[in-house]
């Protein structure tokens, strides 16, 4: 064997990052070193298909700690190195190169990869996913001299591409096979307020339509629809979610499948080995029991906190409420609950301001809050989420009145 550290990280991504942050600042002092596939140090992902994609973030300022940080706290990077086998008995990886690495605990926290088109000319030069720097760098280089751009999926991802490039003057057909962005996300509020506001700033927003193949021969020309029609494209963007990367876990017998399947305290079903963030499927308090895969910046961050707690003997299970966010054009999305499986939506403010929220409710609790350009109500928001309030329609779209006012008033003598 190679090496041996107290803690390996597999994954630079947030959760990585927060765990050996979170064990360095618990005065956990076994040695800890952080496996990365990228060269990058850990750095944050959203701002990816935001601020750096549209240049007003250089990439010094979406690094999550400097070099020197790394330094001082003694965290091992083992930068550029792809894990590709787990052998839960020896407690060891091996890398892509065959180097063999040790581990007293092992965290798995490896993201995953963009979700690729599955169709004739699907990895064609010129058809693009947002997950590293790289993929923004390129993304960004190529979308300088295209001319039109299509742009695949309608969730957060391509929404916020679209944004950056519009304001960048560029033609812009956007493509969402479902009837409507943000379907799986948000209600149908909301959704329609997005499609508005992209067709208004001169998106070709296109719902329900299905993409048979990609053209060209060594870089992409078009795009081919289900109906035949081909629309031309220097370059596609796709953003339709993430395929988890958890094969090596798999392969050495965790139990999972659509991500790896963790309990309340992170931990799978394979000794001393914990996983987090975005490969993670768990049981979350706020989707009613349903195992899920969370991803978002939060929920990495929180399941690191859970995670370093545990290796240094403070467990606690994992219990945070999830919340979101996207920027696209001066609009600013907050989102703190799980929408699914809502039974009715209240619009709490009008639209046309452009300043709203909407507050989902199921069997007349609320379980999540959409809040567009309205800080207030996402901040009392999150606390009437967690608290799983009862209360009226009416009551909830009375925006003179605070969102934390209902919480006094549902707990006020009767």
């Amino acid at each position: 064997m190679d090496l041996r550290y107290d803690v390996l990280i597999v994954g630079a991504g947030h959760g990585g990052a927060q765990v050996a942050i979170m064990l360095r600042t618990q005065k956990f002092e076994g040695s800890i070193a952080l496996i990365g596939d990228e060269p990058e140090l850990p750095y944050e992902r959203p701002p990816l298909s935001k601020e750096y994609f549209a240049g007003e973030k250089e990439f010094e300022r979406i690094q999550l700690r400097p070099a020197k940080y790394w330094d001082e706290r003694e965290v091992t990077m083992l930068l550029g190195k792809r894990v590709v086998s787990v052998d839960p008995a020896a407690h060891n990886v091996v890398t892509e190169d065959g180097e063999t690495i040790g581990y007293g605990k092992l965290v798995w926290a490896t993201g995953g990869s963009p979700r690729m088109l599955p169709i004739p000319g699907g990895d064609l030069p010129g058809v693009q996913g947002v997950r590293t720097r790289a993929d923004a760098d390129a993304m960004k280089a190529a979308s300088e001299t295209a001319g039109q751009i299509v742009v695949v999926g309608g969730g957060y991802i391509g929404l916020e591409a679209a944004a950056v490039l519009r304001k960048a003057g560029k033609r812009v057909i956007l493509l969402e096979a479902l009837d409507r962005v943000l379907a799986r996300v948000a209600g149908n509020e909301l959704s329609r307020f997005y499609e508005r506001e992209h067709r208004e700033h001169g998106v070709d927003l296109r719902l329900g339509v299905c993409v048979d193949a990609i053209e060209g021969e060594t870089h992409v020309t078009g795009v081919r629809l289900a109906g035949g029609e081909v629309i031309p494209a220097d370059l596609v963007i796709v953003g339709v979610g993430i395929v988890p990367a958890v094969e090596p876990l798999i392969a050495a017998g965790a139990e999972g499948g659509n991500g790896v399947l963790v309990d309340s305290l992170c931990k799978t079903s394979l000794p001393d080995i914990y996983a987090i963030g975005d490969c993670a499927a768990h049981e979350n308090h706020f989707a009613e029991g349903v195992v899920i895969r969370l991803e978002s910046v939060q929920n990495a961050n929180d399941q690191a906190n859970v995670v370093a707690k545990g290796i240094i003997g403070d467990e606690a299970p994992y219990h945070a409420i999830p919340w979101f966010w996207s920027n696209q054009y001066d609009l600013k999305l907050q989102t703190a609950g799980l929408s699914t499986g809502h039974d009715r939506a209240v619009m709490r403010s009008d639209p046309e301001n452009r300043s709203f929220s909407v507050i989902y409710l199921k069997d007349g609790r609320v379980i999540a809050i959409d809040c567009v350009n309205a800080t207030r109500d996402y901040v009392q928001g999150r606390m009437i989420v967690t608290a799983g309030l009862h209360a009226t329609p009416e009551q909830l779209a009375d925006a003179e009145t605070p969102l934390k006012e209902l919480l006094t008033l549902a707990h006020s003598p009767t």
